[in-house]
């Protein structure tokens, strides 16, 4: 029993933390070097695209921005550019247009680059093409340009302050009603098992 509580929590963790993982905000320091948009064939990764955009009827197809770039190693990362508009998650993001026009505007070559930061949330899953979805392009001096990751920092603390309360809490509540309910229970049973000891001796003689 000790084991499977102790895998379900591992399980539960885990989950969690992919799943906060893939929704928080980060940033990536990149050089754009291309603005595009064309058909995306959905399957399996349908689930880590943005909901049909209004005026749109639901198909296994559908035009998709991209923003295509490079990290300052040289490695390749491409971002979807799409409104989470009301739905998940609640970024209320209503302006891909606008971004990919300043994508556009922004491309700059290995010879001269112009380093972005990119602010997205999602993964890069090359297997079943997942895309994170940029959400903020900013203009740095440098890649060593780094950012401060406030909006993690603020839900962790609130996370871990809610935790803190949620616990004292419950342990509160243990202390005042379940404890004293636990000794009332236990001090009848104690009677209990008396009264029928005594009855008990009564019958046998003793």
């Amino acid at each position: 029993m000790r084991t499977f509580k102790t895998i379900a929590i591992i399980l539960l963790v885990v989950v969690l933390g992919l799943f906060l993982h893939y929704t928080l905000p980060r940033h990536e320091t990149v050089r754009i070097v291309g603005a595009t948009e064309r058909v995306e064939e959905f399957g399996f990764n349908r689930f880590f695209f943005s909901g049909i955009p209004g005026g749109m009827t639901p198909g296994k197809a559908r035009d998709i921005r991209f923003i295509e770039t490079f990290r300052p190693n040289g490695r390749e990362l491409v971002f979807r550019n799409e409104d989470t508009g009301w739905g998940w998650p609640p970024y209320f993001k209503f302006n891909e247009a606008d971004i990919q026009a300043q994508a556009r505007n922004l491309q700059s070559t290995a010879d001269s680059p112009d380093w972005i930061r990119v602010t997205f949330y999602g993964v890069r899953i090359q297997l079943f093409s997942i895309f994170p979805n940029a959400m903020r392009l900013t203009p740095v001096d440098s890649p060593e340009d780094r950012a401060i990751p406030w909006t993690r920092l603020f839900f962790f603390a609130g996370l871990i302050g809610f935790a803190a309360w949620l616990w004292l809490t419950l342990r509160r509540f243990r202390e005042r009603r379940v404890e004293p309910f636990l000794d009332r229970v236990g001090e009848r049973r104690a009677q209990s098992r008396g009264w029928i000891g005594r009855t008990w001796d009564r019958m046998t003689g003793r």
